[in-house]
């Protein structure tokens, strides 16, 4: 293994040579740099001229101009990063960490999402094939992924956030709107969990029962603007969490698991309502500190509980412990909604990454970029799990044609085991391929809901720099997005050997 990863690097290393040569001799022939100021009527004009010659190095051949480049990137792999100045004299290095963070932002929580629900909906609808709930998701995935990005984003951006920020003023859902909502979800539910006409029934009636009631609580007492989940809310989705990662993993025979999870939830319960005065108005040191040390606290349950199913205990407490967190930085953002309200009348923005000169405490910041982030999150994840969805769906069919599936079930192992222990696993080898190369593009940056949105990301660093023919920012493009294809195809292949033993040999 180690000699593939290095003759995979030492390969890796020469292609990106190759195309950052290309790239660049195609960047400064794409157009005149000049150009501009050619048509100003500037009276400084050739002075104007002559300092960006010198600034972009246009008196040098091309040759002569790329060394300089490659020689400054090259310092990247000694922490001395100097790629150069765009043509207005600013540091490119500084504008790739403010474009990469914004594209990692939008880019991380999309791709995620998109994994998870899609990789979801794959497994459901392979198991409940050519059913109506197999149907209908097959559907809207199709609609999903041909749908045009320009066209979702400005749909979006009437709905999500213009109608909605005149709704939030004074919101109200009307009887009709809810019975809508609980129906379809009643419809979803039982889709979703299959089984004979009475228990879809009853699933379906249940579903829409509870959503029904949910909303009218909440337009009762206003919980649109000023809501909060508390301890019950976030107990019950720890324990939530904690009883399917169990049932998913080992089953609740397996006591081990279940007592390491149990005291996951327990110890974070305990925690949430100790660190409450802390968690008021934290830092992210402090908020990324203590979501380690509730992993340190899972794992270490997970360790000395799990007993024989060691390795399952740990994985589903961490699991659980993560969920959890997610749960209390909800908890806590909710909690903060209607003062950022008080700041914030219209709260979804249709453009930018955050609010210029916003002041408010921790959580108030939080909610200013994070709902800065939803609007392109939506546009993303909508597009890109269409196609984890059919991928997944396509790999999960396959494999459970095969006679290791048949065979585990004639081994009486039960229907769960063999979706999660024997099918799941073997099924993520092909999709470990598609999510490495996905993610290597997506951080290259969404160059058209940036644009839409006015992300201030790589994709709009690429576009900037081609139009301006400046070689500057788009080799800084070329190098991230060269690096992280590199970078994830090597652990794709390195999960390979993870997934299926027999590709170690």
């Amino acid at each position: 293994m180690t000699r593939f990863i290095l003759r995979r690097l030492g390969i890796s290393a020469l292609v990106l040579l190759g195309g950052s040569v290309l790239m660049f001799v195609l960047t400064i022939n794409s157009g005149d740099p000049l150009q501009d100021l050619r048509e100003s009527n500037d009276p400084n004009r050739d002075n104007l001229i002559a300092q960006r010659i010198t600034t972009m190095g246009l008196d040098l051949p091309w040759y002569q101009r790329y060394w300089q480049w490659l020689s400054g990137a090259a310092g990247c792999l000694v922490g001395r990063c100097d790629l150069g100045t765009n043509r207005a004299g600013v540091d490119v290095m500084s504008m790739l960490e403010n474009a990469a963070s914004a594209t990692l932002r939008l880019v991380v929580l999309a791709t995620l999402l998109a994994i998870v629900a899609g990789v979801a909906f794959g497994i459901l609808t392979a198991i409940r094939q050519y059913s109506g709930f197999d149907y209908v998701i097959t559907f809207f995935a199709f609609l999903f992924f041909s749908l045009p990005v320009f066209w979702a984003a400005v749909l979006l951006k009437e709905y999500g956030a213009i109608r909605f920020n005149d709704w939030i003023a004074d919101p109200s859902v009307s009887l009709l709107t809810t019975l809508l909502i609980a129906l379809v979800v009643g419809v979803v539910l039982q889709g979703a969990l299959g089984g004979d006409t009475r228990r879809r029934l009853m699933t379906a009636g249940g579903g829409a029962v509870f959503v029904f009631a949910a909303i009218t609580y909440f337009d009762a007492v206003d919980w649109w603007r000023r809501p909060a989940l508390g301890l019950p809310v976030v107990a019950l989705v720890s324990i939530g969490a904690g009883a399917l990662m169990v049932a998913l993993t080992s089953g609740f025979g397996n006591r081990r698991v279940v007592n390491a999870v149990g005291a996951t939830v327990g110890l974070g319960l305990v925690a949430y309502v100790a660190l409450g005065g802390v968690l008021a108005d934290p830092s992210w040191p402090i908020l990324l500190g203590l979501y380690a040390a509730s992993v340190v606290v899972a794992l270490a349950c997970g360790w000395f509980l799990g007993g024989f199913s060691r390795r399952t205990a740990m994985w589903a407490s961490f699991v659980t412990a993560t969920v959890m967190a997610g749960a209390v930085v909800l908890d806590k953002a909710l909690s903060a909604w209607s003062g950022y309200l008080g700041l914030q009348p219209r709260p979804i923005s249709t453009i930018g990454s955050q609010t210029p000169n916003f002041v408010g405490t921790f959580w108030q910041d939080f909610l200013d970029k994070g709902t800065q982030l939803i609007l392109p999150t939506v546009v993303l994840t909508l597009i890109s799990l269409a196609s984890y969805t059919r991928y997944t769906r396509a790999s999960m069919l396959e494999v459970l044609e095969q006679d290791y599936v048949r065979t585990a079930r004639a081994k009486g192992l039960s229907e769960r085991e063999v979706i999660t222990r024997h099918a799941f696993r073997n099924a993520l080898i092909p999709l470990t391929t598609i999510v490495a190369f996905d993610f290597a593009g997506l951080i290259g940056g969404a160059v058209i809901t940036e644009a839409v949105f006015g992300w201030k990301g790589m994709g709009e660093l690429f576009r900037t720099g081609l139009n301006q023919v400046d070689p500057g920012p788009v080799m800084a493009f070329f190098l991230v997005t060269g690096v992280a294809a590199v970078v994830m195809n090597m652990l794709a292949d390195i999960s390979y050997a993870f997934l299926d033993p027999r590709i170690r040999r």
